[in-house]
Parts: C-alpha cells; structure tokens; sequence
C-alpha cells in the first residue's frame, strides 16, 4: 500500500503575532507536520525566517517520538546555500530539512555560516550530509524543473544518499497565496508509479477544491495554508484533506 497521508500545514499562512500558539493549536487539530517556509531574499525574492525562530516555535510542539511521525518540523529550505544551514537548523529543531535542487546543484559545499569554499557539493553529497547530521532528507522541485533530474538520485544504491522524501513545488516557490499548478501533476505521477512507497509532497495552492487532483496524481503529503489556517475549524479542514488522500492508497 502506498505510503499514508501527512497533512503539514504551512506555518506561512499563521498569525506571526502568535506563532507559537498558533502552531501548538494546528497540531492539536490533527496535523500531522507543521511545514515551515525558510527564505533567504536569494534563492527566492522573498525573505521569511530563520534558525531561531525556528527554536522558539518548537518549545511549542512536542518532538516526534518516531521518524515522521506527528510533531515533524518539514523544513522547506528555499535558500541559495542549503549546505552552509544544515547544522544550525538541526539544533534549531528541524526533523526534514528539504532543500531544492535547483539550489544544491549551483552551490558550495560550505558547512556553515561562517566557512567560505569554492569546492561545489551536490543533492547526494547533501543528502548524506544532512543524514549524518540527524534528520530526515527532502529534495524539491521547482515547476520547470523536469522530474528526469531526479531518477539518478532516487536510483542511488546509496541508502545514506538517498532522499526520504520529495517535494513538487505546484507554484513558484517565494510567495504564499499562488495558484495550484495542474500542469505539475504527472510529474507528481510519474514519481508515484517508479517509487510506490516514497513520500511524494506538494506544496502552494492546495485546498479543497484542488486536493481530489493532487491525491490522484499520487501525492501523500499535503501542504496547505489559507486552506487550514484561514478555515473556521481547521480540524475539520485536515480531516477532509486526510481523507481525500487515503481513499486513493493502493
């Protein structure tokens, strides 16, 4: 059977006035993760937060007792440098740190902050680096970047380079608020037909009116915003997500 829903709210959308309430209270509403946008106002043109609130925000939700399980922070990494934060987000309180592709290809193998290199590092380097630091591996996509790039990684006899999860980005990612992408669905299709067990995530226009295409095409994890915390009762928002995509497990 296909891997099972994990509905991950995306913090984006919270009151910032109230975050860490606002993500305790999405997690009492049977969430599953909390998705936490990072953006570096490079690798995108927006700029979000960091490693500290970061560690502010999990004094307020318990760490998963197992590996994915609820409580996961899935740390959507849209930075220029993904390496260079590996470290500093795993103190923070990440569990998946999910860097892009776009970014890992075209940046240094820098392992923090404060080093400088003109070596280069790649998604497998970074996998294995990021799972020799603790937590989880997530590799995402933008919407022109073809799935191909992705088989010689996923193929890797490599388990410590092989990635936990992937994300297929169904807007531009950088702004909250976009439109849902059908056009990224076989992508998302195609992922779930070689790889029947992996954690296919989507993220940016998810809703109700738009999660019966996303769970069709194969999608297990579910990130959504506005959808759950712009809704009058966010649990029941979750519910009716969870629901849309376990009715599709084969």
């Amino acid at each position: 059977m296909s891997p099972q829903a994990i509905i991950a709210p995306s913090i984006l959308s919270a009151d910032f006035a109230n975050l860490g309430a606002e993500c305790s209270r999405i997690i009492g509403a049977t969430a599953n993760w909390l998705h936490i946008d990072i953006m570096d106002s490079h690798f995108v043109p927006n700029l979000t937060f960091g490693a500290p609130v970061v560690t502010k925000i999990r004094s307020h939700v318990e760490r998963p007792k197992t590996v994915k399980g609820n409580g996961t922070f899935d740390c959507h990494m849209m930075i220029a440098e993904p390496k260079k934060w590996v470290k500093e987000f795993q103190k923070a309180g990440c569990d998946l740190y999910c860097f892009h592709y776009e970014a890992a290809v075209n940046s240094t193998a820098a392992e923090s902050p404060f080093e400088t290199t003109d070596r280069k590092t790649n998604p497998k380097e970074l996998i294995r680096f990021i799972h020799e630091s603790g937590m989880q591996a997530g590799i995402a996509i933008k919407p022109d970047t073809p799935v191909d790039v992705l088989w010689d990684i996923l193929e890797n006899p490599i388990e410590a380079e092989q990635p936990d999860m992937v994300l297929v980005m169904t807007v531009e990612p950088g702004f909250g608020g976009q439109k849902f992408q059908e056009r990224c669905m076989p992508k998302v299709k195609a992922l779930r037909e070689k790889y029947p067990d992996l954690d296919i995530e989507v993220d940016g226009g998810v809703s109700l009116d738009t999660i019966d295409v996303a769970a069709d095409a194969g999608a297990n994890v579910i990130v959504a915003g506005t959808a759950v915390f712009g809704a009058q009762s966010p649990r029941d928002a979750i519910v009716k997500l969870r629901e849309a995509v376990e009715k599709r497990r084969k």
